[in-house]
């Protein structure tokens, strides 16, 4: 049974639906509250993790462990990561960071532990991760979405995942080009929306756009098999 938690963007007010549906389902598999934190790049100063820890904190969850994916990880190491309650996947430059999963060996058993029920949080790029490929970060770094043929990611979606919508006026038409190549729906978020999958249920917080076959689409005119897709209360 998949758990995943795709923020566009972790603010504290705009986010808090989100946030309290995370403790919820944290709640309801009672196992804990120890969430595990992976870098998307070098973080020398773990800025970003302590910012997290903060966030965390405040809803009573425990951003204890710091994974760093440059680092040599023994046996114990990795399995104290997968021995978490949750696991955290940072923002950042979503192609590196992809590229740090393989190199690391970690892309596998990352999915491998989401299929089994792991309860996997994803922030912008790290929710672009979940997906099948990661094209909807091209308009991040200048390139068409449809030109990123070796993005093949985490493929945990039924769907593509595109946050921070709101930054740029040129976002949404390089997103409705892309859905015409694309056999897939694309969920594109502002950083107060965000995506929580339960099963077969994707619960959408906010105002979140589905688009697909060059149009926004209304949510009920998305067919996903083995899906249903609700909005959030």
């Amino acid at each position: 049974m998949l758990n995943l938690i795709l923020y566009s963007d972790q603010t504290y007010a705009d986010c808090s639906a989100i946030d309290l549906r995370l403790v919820d389902l944290l709640k309801a598999r009672g196992t804990g509250n120890r969430i595990a934190y992976v870098g998307s790049g070098p973080e020398p100063d773990r800025s970003f993790f302590f910012a997290g820890q903060v966030y965390y904190g405040r809803l009573g969850l425990d951003l204890r462990l710091f994974f760093d994916l440059d680092e040599p990880h023994s046996a114990d190491d990795i399995a104290a990561l997968f021995a978490s309650d949750a696991i955290h996947l940072a923002g950042g430059h979503t192609g590196g960071f992809l590229e740090r999963l393989k190199r690391s060996n970690l892309l596998a058993p990352l999915r491998d532990w989401a299929l089994s029920g792991g309860v996997l949080v994803g922030v912008s790029a790290g929710a672009i991760l979940m997906g099948p490929t990661i094209a909807t970060d091209g308009p991040f770094i200048g390139q068409r979405p449809e030109d990123v043929t070796d993005g093949e990611a985490l493929d945990l979606l039924p769907f593509e995942f595109f946050p921070h919508l709101g930054d740029d006026d040129t976002y949404l038409p390089a997103l409705v080009r892309y859905s015409v190549s694309t056999p897939r729906p694309i969920v594109a978020c502002k950083d107060s929306d965000g995506v929580v999958v339960t099963g077969g249920r994707i619960e959408c917080f906010g105002d979140p756009l589905w688009i697909s076959g060059g149009a926004v689409r209304a949510p009920a005119d998305i067919r996903l098999a083995g899906f249903s897709i609700v909005e959030a209360p």
